[in-house]
């Protein structure tokens, strides 16, 4: 697979799809997060120094440095839609690996397994991890069963009306149809190999190789859509 769409059937027959994201977008969001997480801490640090003579200040502030590094991406994860600061500003957010949205028992497992995924140091064993499924899980996201997707708009179906209709050479099952048609809607929201990959699959429909093979793909869907 070229492209890193997830697809999942619910009860129905009802198809869902999701793009999952890879470590870089993840690595900024978390970077983002860490560098807010430090901003907080710091500024509670200066904050607990007055208190420092009660005895108060060090227990506060060993509070709300627990708080924030285990309880805050936990809260945003559930309270915000998976999304951290950092995740939002990405477009990226946490979801349960049947695309529903994430809970708390999930989140807490995910972010809790962060001290094994960090080791042996900088998220090491979580980076090989995600590297090395299809998903991009970490440790953490197999065991809480998470997928980390992108929430960005979806690109914008192909321009129909600049699509001249062509009708296929040979005769087609209804499903061949829905595959071509959904080729077409979903053909800018592809990335160029895994649209040529596709053409070259159906190559015996279009007759046509590359590039070539994509646009005939295109103009049989334009054609099954009555654009003619």
């Amino acid at each position: 697979m070229l492209d890193t769409r997830y697809r999942v059937e619910i009860p129905g027959g009802i198809n869902l799809e999701a793009q999952v994201v890879g470590p870089i977008p993840r690595f900024f969001a978390f970077a983002i997060d860490l560098a807010i997480r430090g901003i907080v801490i710091f500024v509670l640090s200066i904050l607990a120094i007055p208190f420092g003579s009660f005895g108060l200040g060090g227990g506060f502030f060993l509070i709300f440095l627990f708080i924030i590094e285990w309880l805050y991406p936990v809260l945003f994860e559930v309270y915000m839609r998976g999304q951290t600061p950092g995740k939002r500003l990405l477009a990226i957010s946490v979801i349960n690996d049947d695309l529903s949205p994430v809970t708390l028992g999930t989140s807490m497992v995910r972010n809790l397994l962060r001290t094994v995924d960090f080791l042996p140091l900088f998220y090491l064993v979580g980076l090989v991890t995600m590297l090395s499924n299809g998903r991009f899980q970490r440790l953490g996201d197999m065991a809480a069963g998470t997928l980390v997707i992108s929430v960005a708009e979806s690109a914008k179906p192909a321009p129909m009306k600049d699509i001249l209709p062509l009708a296929p050479a040979t005769s087609l099952l209804r499903n061949e149809q829905s595959s071509i048609v959904d080729f077409l809607q979903r053909s800018q929201q592809l990335s160029e190999p895994r649209q040529q990959e596709l053409a070259a699959i159906l190559e015996g429909v279009t007759h046509r190789k590359s590039d070539n093979g994509v646009e005939q793909l295109q103009r049989i869907g334009a054609w099954f859509l009555g654009l003619r």
